[in-house]
C-alpha cells in the first residue's frame, strides 16, 4: 500500500512528544500505519558546531554523515507516538542502522525530511520494523537512513529472516576514547532524545540497565568521525550493528580495516566486550 504522507509547516515541537511517549504504554496492533510526514528545515550553525565537537567531526564544510538523523529526530517522535502507531516507544530496542550518502552533504538548506515505517518482519525476540528517513534539496534524494528497532513482547506469524554477514577483514587498531558519565545527557541536549536510559543511573535502572548507557548513534557518530580519511565525500553506505551497550563511563578502542571500497570497523570496551559492527561500501 501506498504511504500517505502529510506535509507539515515546521518541525513538532518536541516536549509534548517526549510526554506523550512517556504515557503510552502496551502493544495496541500488529500492523504499521501507511502514513509519512514531511517537512522542510534548515540548519542551525551553532547547533551544527555543537554537533561536530560532541562527536569529533571536523568542519570540512560538509554535514556529518549522522546528522540527518538529528535533524529529522522530532519527525520520528511525532510518527512514533501517533494515536495509531501500535508499538510503545520506550522499550524499543536500536538493533541495526543503515545510511546512504548519495551525493554531498553541503550547504545549510533548506531540505526537505521525511519519514515512514516499514517492513515489519518476525523476530526471534518479538518483531521488528524500520524508520525510514530521507532527506532531500531541489536536486532530489541526498541521503538516507534506516533504523532497524525491535518491540520485544509481540508475535508475529512467519519465518524469521536472518542475516548475513560480510566475510572478516583484518582489522588494526585506528584510535581510543572515553564515553564519559554524562555524554547520554550531552548528546541529548544536541539531538532532543531524552530517553530515560541515556540520562543517569536512577533512569537507568528501571529499564534493566546498572548505569546509563551510550545511545547507539553518539557511537556510530563517534565511530564515522574516526572514518573520515577512509570514506568518500559521497556515494557510500555505512551499516552497523549494535550489541552490547556501552555502560557509562567506558573506554572504547576502535578498530578498522584499511581504506578501499569496502571495509569493516568496531568498537570494543573493557576486555574486548563487542558494542558494535559496522562495515561501510562504495554505491
Amino acid at each position: 500500500m501506498a504511504t500517505e504522507w502529510l506535509d507539515l509547516h515546521t518541525p513538532p515541537a518536541l516536549p509534548g512528544l517526549l510526554l506523550r511517549a512517556a504515557m503510552r504504554r502496551g502493544i495496541t496492533g500488529k500492523v504499521l500505519p501507511h502514513r509519512g510526514l514531511r517537512c522542510q528545515v534548515s540548519v542551525d550553525p551553532s547547533h551544527l558546531a555543537r554537533y561536530r565537537q560532541l562527536c569529533g567531526f571536523a568542519d570540512d564544510a560538509r554535514l556529518p554523515a549522522t546528522y540527518p538523523h538529528v535533524l529529522a529526530f522530532a519527525l520520528q517522535m511525532k510518527l512514533l507516538t501517533e494515536a495509531d502507531f501500535p508499538f510503545p516507544l520506550l522499550g524499543l530496542v536500536h538493533l541495526e542502522n543503515r545510511i546512504r550518502v548519495i551525493r554531498q552533504l553541503a550547504g545549510l538548506g533548506p531540505f526537505t525530511l521525511s519519514v515512514e515505517t516499514s517492513n515489519l518482519a518476525p523476530h526471534d525476540k518479538g518483531a521488528v520494523f524500520s524508520v525510514i528517513t530521507r532527506l532531500e534539496d531541489q536536486l532530489g534524494l541526498l541521503w538516507e537512513g534506516d533504523s532497524r528497532l525491535l518491540c520485544r513482547g509481540m508475535k508475529l506469524d512467519g519465518q524469521t529472516v536472518g542475516r548475513s554477514d560480510p566475510a572478516s577483514l583484518p582489522m588494526d587498531e585506528l584510535t581510543q576514547w572515553q564515553a564519559p558519565a554524562n555524554i547520554g545527557r550531552r548528546y541529548a541536549r544536541i539531538s532532543g532524545d531524552y530517553n530515560p536510559i541515556h540520562l543517569s543511573a536512577l533512569t537507568a535502572k528501571p529499564f534493566g540497565f546498572p548505569r546509563a548507557i551510550a545511545h547507539g548513534l553518539w557511537n556510530k557518530a563517534r565511530a564515522l568521525a574516526a572514518l573520515q580519511a577512509h570514506l568518500p565525500a559521497s556515494g557510500y553506505s555505512v551499516e552497523v550493528r549494535f550489541q552490547k551497550p556501552v555502560l557509562l563511563p567506558s573506554s572504547i578502542r576502535m578498530r578498522a580495516s584499511l581504506p578501499a571500497a569496502e571495509g569493516q570497523f568496531d568498537l570494543l570496551g573493557k576486555e574486548d566486550v563487542p558494542h558494535l559492527a559496522g562495515y561501510w561500501q562504495v554505491i
